[in-house]
């Protein structure tokens, strides 16, 4: 039984308890970086948690070093950049993460996210929204064990996510309809072109976007062409990244899980079948350009 507020017949309905003022993000790694920069650029105070400190600094330069090709550009004052920064809160400790919206930006893996979300609802109300960044994961699997699952909602950014102008916004079985409005008007906020989907496997872009890499993978493992001319044939055909490069920027580990994911999402399809050569990559640590190498060497 839920305690979010329904409205009585014929009254006019209630305000929505989903006002987002504070954010935080789960994960310091390129996408929680990138989320957290983008909160604190449209003047949310955001918290941004991750366990290892190091990585937490690593995001900190990385989002001044964002901010400051702003300025650069023109797009941001010396004086907004210094504002924004004093916006962000990083943390290690967990009891921190508290927040009107928290958006994970974890590992994609089922365990790992439930247990996250259990705690993070242990520490926050039940009108705390938890929003996922995952670009595979089902959102109704994510919400079922998390105490009020309505307010369970996928919130998936595109990398690099100050740039890239998507965001999927996808409703579980159990979501609030005010949930996803809310988190719609917040991708609007921080300056996004918010799209609603629903819950399927991949959702509307990587679902579109799977074969894009699949079948270029395959041509490689095919041998009828190698990897370099793939890129360089595509980017040719207007494409403004091959996708190698694509994946060498996403994390070849990150993309692989995802195609993994939806190979069992859709009870092993044939044409979701990850490839050999990316696994090959993954377990070689060949992750792309945050190791240093994928399928070009960044070294």
């Amino acid at each position: 039984m839920s305690d979010f507020p329904t409205p009585s017949s014929g009254a006019e309905p209630p305000a929505s308890p989903f006002r987002i003022q504070t954010l935080a993000v789960v994960g310091a790694g390129t996408m929680g970086q990138g989320i957290a920069q983008l909160g604190i650029q449209y003047g949310f105070p955001t918290l941004l948690f991750d366990l290892n400190p190091a990585a937490l600094a690593r995001a900190e330069q990385a989002i001044a070093a964002g901010l400051g090709k702003l300025v650069e550009k023109n797009k941001l004052s010396a004086e907004a950049r210094e504002q924004a920064l004093a916006r962000l809160t990083c943390t290690s400790a967990l009891a921190d993460v508290q927040a009107d919206l928290i958006v994970e930006a974890v590992v994609e893996r089922l365990n790992v996210k439930h247990q996250l979300f259990k705690d993070l609802a242990e520490l926050n109300s039940s009108t705390t929204i938890l929003a996922s960044n995952t670009s595979s994961l089902p959102i109704t699997r994510l919400a079922a064990p998390v105490p009020y699952p309505e307010r369970v909602v996928g919130m998936h950014f595109f990398n690099p996510a100050p740039l890239m102008a998507l965001v999927e916004v996808i409703s579980g079985a159990a979501t609030a309809p005010a949930v996803a409005d809310a988190v719609e008007a917040l991708a609007r906020k921080l300056g996004k072109t918010p799209v609603r989907a629903a819950d399927a496997p991949g959702f509307i872009v990587n679902r579109v976007a799977r074969h894009f890499y699949v079948e270029s993978l395959k041509i490689v493992e095919e041998q009828v062409a190698d990897f370099a001319v793939v890129d360089e044939l595509l980017e040719a055909s207007g494409f403004r990244m091959g996708p190698f490069r694509l994946m060498d920027l996403i994390g070849v580990d990150t993309n692989f899980a995802v195609t993994s994911a939806m190979f069992e999402s859709f009870h092993q399809e044939a044409k979701f079948r990850p490839s050999r050569v990316q696994q090959q990559k993954v377990d070689a640590g060949h992750h792309g350009r945050k190791s240093g190498r994928g399928f070009y060497n960044y070294q």
